[in-house]
């Protein structure tokens, strides 16, 4: 892809997602344009084993706009980086098309893998703000990361995931036609939990009510029958 057809697509592509862009000249001076940009050469320098300087490309872009995209990423069409401060993409990060990431979100290995360390995202896959996806295998297509989760195992397409660890609340049938950029209307299975375990707690407590009633009952009934005086 050339360098003019490179920009225009990028433009558009913030242009759709980010609400607060007014115009293509803002596109330029936005994080994640320039972070890509960066990204874009400092691979291309990587894919031909010109490894220092394609890290001194890259470290460029990380000081300029806080989002580290490692030179080795593979990246496909339309990445949208939100924000961006405090993203981190790993090495051997494989990315599909149309990716949204948001804030704080690390694409990164456990420390224990050698070779493929790093997460694969299949297309039109959203990882919420201070997300983290850890380790080498892969989020399927269409699927949603909730913020501040962490995912550290496979996810199917079509799925959404919140939580610490990660867990799959929400599976859908059909493919999604068009990725939703909402970070807010998402399960929460904690409070989902915690509501269960209210409604447990009350049924427990009205059986325990029940089951003293019954013994005082009984007591009493066994006190008449023996004609001895009742306990104050």
């Amino acid at each position: 892809m050339g360098v003019l057809s490179y920009i225009r697509d990028e433009i558009q592509v913030i242009r759709e997602r980010d609400p607060a862009i007014k115009s293509n000249w803002e596109v330029i001076l936005y994080p994640s344009f320039k972070a890509i940009l960066h990204y874009r050469v400092a691979h291309w320098l990587y894919k031909r084993k010109r490894y220092f300087w394609a890290r001194w490309v890259s470290q460029r872009g990380v000081r300029k706009t806080g989002i580290e995209i490692h030179p080795g990423a593979t990246i496909g069409k339309g990445l949208f980086i939100d924000h961006g401060s405090g993203v981190i993409i790993g090495e051997t990060a494989e990315l599909g098309d149309n990716i949204t990431l948001y804030q704080g979100v690390t694409l990164g290995g456990t420390g224990k893998e050698k070779g493929k360390r790093h997460p694969t995202l299949r297309d039109n896959v959203m990882v919420s703000a201070g997300a983290k996806v850890l380790g080498s295998f892969t989020i399927g297509e269409n699927s949603k990361i909730g913020a501040g989760a962490v995912v550290l195992e496979e996810v199917p397409p079509d799925c959404t995931v919140v939580g610490v660890p990660g867990r799959i609340v929400r599976r859908k049938d059909k493919k999604i036609p068009r990725m939703e950029m909402d970070q807010i209307h998402l399960p929460d299975p904690i409070a989902s939990d915690i509501d269960h375990l209210r409604k447990s707690n009350q049924t427990l407590c009205m059986r325990v009510r029940e089951l003293e009633s019954q013994l005082k009952e009984e007591k009493r009934r066994a006190t008449e029958s023996t004609g001895l005086p009742k306990e104050e």
